[in-house]
């Protein structure tokens, strides 16, 4: 099975050569590297910027609006803070312009913690994301929605923001992309560069096909009836894992929304899973003060509060100024398995 970042290569790799992406840029794109994570390996519209994150979303605002249709990276989240003013033009030059302007426009770049990478390569970026209005925002947890969702993101007309999760990029999935073929040594030796000199590399990429995650639209990874978690991103599979273990133990029947888009979300998927279990705590590694999920709180009180057994719960990541490089610290600050299980036996031990 193909990893995050391959899935992520192949999407991109058959955006250029059937969707009309233009241009694939940011520091380290390009060969010999194919980005920190490998996920632009083999591209051929793929080049190195320099070290400018300014200038790579100036620029590619300029292709998007001149008619182009770049995917742009941003190295990691933790840099993405200079150009907010830059995605706000971005997000509303649409809507500003009347519909005159369109912003064609894909910005990933890898978030969150998990890979050690302490204050400067551990941040999440998805509550400001929430805010830049007019942006669509998606945070894959497996490669074949991480597949389905930069195809949707590349055809789209709008700009979005693509949050690949860091401590997912090497994880695998448990379903084969479309195209892909089911020997992962097969397609290491296809996509993947070789180490030491790649002057001569070339990628020979497999037959794939078009495969569209719909943006705003969230999965049930896992169906339950007793208390509902809704996640995203690294915690999706965390959360995933524990309600597997509660099943198999009989300790409660969880149903888990991989909610895969936050702007927009899928709200009737939530709702309808809260109205079944009456029970929910919404899990992330945000910060808790401002946290996206606290909105998604306050319109279940305003919209479900009968149909709630229970007070709705926040698991997110500790209000600290940064993420600490000890990894004792960063299983502290951030949610980690045993705090996912902590937080819904609470759940489901708390009396309606």
């Amino acid at each position: 099975m193909a990893n995050m970042a391959q899935a992520i290569r192949m999407a991109l790799h058959y955006g250029e050569q059937n969707l009309g992406v233009t241009e694939i840029f940011g520091e380290d794109v390009g060969a010999p590297l194919g980005g920190v994570f490998t996920a632009t390996q083999g591209l051929d519209r793929a080049w190195n910027a320099p070290l400018d994150e300014r200038g790579i979303i100036g620029a590619a605002l300029g292709l998007a609006w001149a008619g182009g249709r770049p995917v742009a990276e941003i190295q990691f989240v933790d840099y993405i803070f200079n150009v907010i003013d830059m995605l706000k033009l971005a997000a509303n030059g649409h809507w500003s312009s009347g519909g005159r302007y369109k912003t064609p426009l894909v910005v990933m770049t890898p978030t969150g913690s998990g890979i050690h990478g302490s204050m400067y390569h551990s941040h999440s970026f998805d509550s400001i994301a929430s805010k830049l209005h007019g942006m669509k925002v998606v945070c894959p947890s497996t490669p074949l929605d991480a597949y389905g969702l930069m195809i949707a993101a590349i055809k789209s007309d709008d700009p979005v923001l693509f949050l690949k999760p860091k401590a997912l990029l090497r994880s695998k999935g448990e379903e084969l992309i479309p195209g892909e073929p089911a020997d992962e040594k097969l397609l290491h030796g296809m996509i993947d560069a070789p180490l030491g000199d790649r002057t001569k590399w070339k990628a020979m990429w497999p037959k794939l096909t078009d495969y569209t995650v719909e943006i705003g639209k969230a999965k049930v990874s896992h169906a339950g009836s007793d208390a509902t978690v809704v996640t995203h991103g690294r915690m999706a599979p965390i959360c995933l894992d524990v309600a597997r273990r509660f099943k198999a133990e009989g300790k409660g029947s969880l149903e888990v929304i991989d909610l895969r888009s936050l702007i927009p979300y899928d709200w009737e998927a939530i709702k309808a899973s809260v109205k079944k279990t009456g029970r929910v705590v919404f899990v992330n590694e945000e910060t808790e003060i401002t946290n996206f999920a606290e909105h998604l709180i306050r319109r279940l009180v305003d919209e479900c509060f009968y149909e709630m057994k229970v007070r709705p719960r926040l698991l997110a990541g500790k209000a600290t100024p940064g993420i600490a490089l000890s990894p004792n610290l960063e299983y502290f600050i951030q949610p980690q398995t045993k705090d996912v299980e902590r937080a819904v036996s609470e759940l489901l031990a708390d009396p309606a």
